[in-house]
């Protein structure tokens, strides 16, 4: 028996993982994969022909950029559906209007014409009562110090050469934008609240808080 039979998580059930870079979404997005016996939603990033770009200079690439993240993760939130549900997504499509285009907007590194462009896409396309939502979406959170640590240890290079004070940003505008999310039902999780590593075992307390989350989304439906 499998986690998702024994806290009786619906197989057509879609999980979205968010948090800030650092907060290790793709580990537990395929953790909670294994455990569930679901198929993983992954970001994906090689395939980005705006990233590193953006990277050098935000000014020039950030409404691309965002361009491009709308319309892949708009694509893959449908498929995860129409596919029949039973996924963990590793990062929501909500993440980008609500912190990152919003961010650039305000620091001046998106015109406003470009973000008032993005933005009406992204409520044109995903703010309807037609476009599905997730069941559940786990946010991801810790210390700055904590997820300033595990960006710094996974060593990519062009997060590397990013300013500190970026990451500080994010970190805040994260904590703003999840403290006002309602679109679905949230669980905060505390990164140091388990170690996948050490004990994969702590992904069953996060299952739990999964399982009780969908069924208070089921009680208010009826």
């Amino acid at each position: 028996m499998n986690l998702a039979q024994k806290y009786n998580i619906p197989l057509n059930a879609v999980i979205t993982v968010a948090g800030t870079v650092g907060a290790g979404k793709s580990t537990l997005t395929s953790a909670l994969a294994e455990a569930l016996n679901f198929r993983t939603s992954m970001e994906k990033v090689d395939n980005n022909p705006y990233l590193d770009k953006f990277y050098k200079d935000f000014e020039r690439w950030s409404f691309h950029l965002q361009i491009f993240f709308l319309a892949e993760r708009f694509k893959e939130q449908k498929r995860m559906f129409e596919y029949g549900g039973g996924f963990v997504q590793d990062r929501s499509i909500y993440e980008d209007t609500g912190i990152f285009a919003k961010m650039h907007a305000d620091k001046g590194t998106m015109s406003e014409v470009d973000y008032d462009t993005y933005t009406r896409l992204f409520e044109a396309m995903v703010m309807t009562p037609y476009f599905p939502h997730p069941d559940v979406l786990i946010h991801l959170e810790g210390s700055l110090e904590d997820i300033l640590e595990r960006i710094k240890h996974r060593g990519r290079q062009m997060e590397q050469d990013t300013p500190i004070e970026y990451w500080v940003e994010m970190y805040e505008r994260y904590e703003q934008w999840i403290s006002n999310f309602n679109i679905c039902p949230v669980l905060r999780v505390n990164i140091n609240d388990y170690d996948l590593i050490h004990d994969p075992s702590s992904i069953e307390q996060i299952v739990a808080k999964i399982a009780q989350k969908i069924e208070t989304k089921r009680e208010v439906r009826l």
